[in-house]
Parts: C-alpha cells; structure tokens; sequence
C-alpha cells in the first residue's frame, strides 16, 4: 500500500504546515499581482483579485486552526503513549508556536 501525507498524525501535521506555507506565498503573490492591477486602473481585475485574495486568507485561517488540531492530536498521543517529551526524541517535533487549543 502506498504511503500518504496522512499515514499518521506527524505526516499529516507536516503536509498541512507545507500547504499553509504555500498558501501564504500565494497571498502575497496575490498582493502584487493587486498592486500592478490597481496601478494599472484594470477594475475588473482589482475586483477579482480582492476576492481571491479574501478566499486565500480564509484558506489560511482554515489551515491554521487544522494544523493546531493536528498539533495537539499528537501532544494527546505522546501523553497516553508516554512518550516523554523534553527528551527530544519526539515523533516530528512539537511546535513550540501552537500552544494548545489554539
């Protein structure tokens, strides 16, 4: 059976961190490409890309809040599983930016 970004919760964790990440630089591609359409005085364009650029902060968000599910999905696991984590040796690292329930 093939491998998936999904396997485990660490895989998951990573592949939507790299989707964020994506989604972030599209933003500000975004924001350029905004700030060539208004200069140009191309409406129709300004328009669309305000839209777009609505839907990828939305897309972010969204990715955010998952990435911190999955983040504390795999602080739960360490602890019912033991796993100490001050050792360092922790299945695809805590992330010391997401607090929990954040």
């Amino acid at each position: 059976m093939p491998e998936t970004p999904f396997d485990n919760v660490e895989a998951a964790h990573e592949y939507v961190g790299l989707l964020l990440e994506t989604v972030r630089q599209a933003r500000s591609e975004v924001a350029h490409d905004l700030e060539q359409a208004q200069a140009a005085g191309a409406a129709r364009q300004v328009e669309a890309l305000h839209l777009v650029a609505f839907k990828l902060e939305r897309l972010e968000a969204h990715l955010g809040s998952g990435r911190h599910l999955l983040n504390d999905l795999r602080r739960l696991r360490m602890l019912l599983l033991g796993e100490d984590g001050a050792s360092g040796h922790r299945a695809g690292g805590d992330d010391p930016e997401e607090p929990w329930g954040a």
